[in-house]
């Protein structure tokens, strides 16, 4: 565990070799301020924003994946591309260790940024226990989808499209609250139904174990095929 710990400190500071990728870091400091100081100000203004709260908080949460979703998915690309990936595949680490070495701090950044959002939000009053069991399911998308990613593209320019596509994917879902009830659920097929349907029943102090536990087989059937599929493409 140790080995893995060293590694991933390593990794981590390997993310931001790259100067074009900082911009990135101040994709949650903006989410912040627009749902604590920005929207709070627009809804005294305009109440018939009120009933949509809920969504603003969905989107606020999801995006504040998208930061390491697109670094860590461009740090891949790089190395698949210019073949660093191949000497990944004769160290001394298994497969396992490299991915949960990659994943590691952007998985647990990802969740303390959406813990402070969901604690500093004016709107709700969420749980801590809430709050961290939101954060976690929603930092699932991470790995996900820079796996997905990593899975089928193999250069930058590939990457890009991909990007945009996926970006579409993981919002798709979105569309559900606006359509009639006995329909919601055919977007379960997109994983990220299932992360939008738990925070929304939060905000309305429902239940969400149900749509949490479908979350949590979801993504982890997935991470558990993409990390084959991921091996078998970025190591050759």
């Amino acid at each position: 565990m140790n080995k893995i710990f060293k590694l991933a400190v390593t990794d981590f500071k390997l993310i931001f070799r790259d100067p074009s990728l900082y911009s990135f870091i101040f994709l949650p400091i903006l989410l912040y301020g627009l749902m604590i100081w920005f929207l709070p100000g627009l809804v005294d203004r305009y109440d018939v924003l009120v009933p949509y709260l809920p969504l603003f908080l969905v989107l606020g949460v999801i995006e504040n994946t998208q930061m390491f979703c697109f670094i860590n998915s461009m740090v891949l690309i790089e190395e698949k591309e210019t073949g660093v990936s191949i000497l990944y595949g004769i160290t001394p680490i298994t497969e396992n260790q490299f991915l949960l070495s990659r994943f590691i701090f952007p998985y647990l950044i990802t969740v303390l940024f959406n813990v402070g959002l969901i604690a500093l939000q004016p709107f709700y009053e969420i749980g801590l226990s809430t709050n961290i069991m939101i954060s976690a399911l929603a930092a699932m998308v991470v790995p996900v989808y820079v796996l997905g990613i990593n899975s089928v593209v193999d250069n930058r320019m590939q990457g890009m499209i991909y990007i945009k596509a996926f970006n579409m994917i993981v919002l798709l879902p979105f569309a559900a609250f606006f359509v009639p009830e006995n329909v919601v659920h055919l977007f379960g097929l997109l994983p990220t139904h299932w992360i939008f349907q738990s925070i929304v029943n939060v905000t309305e102090g429902t239940s969400y174990a149900f749509f949490a536990i479908i979350t949590v087989f979801y993504f982890g059937g997935l991470m558990i095929w993409l990390s084959r599929l991921f091996v078998k493409k970025h190591f050759i």
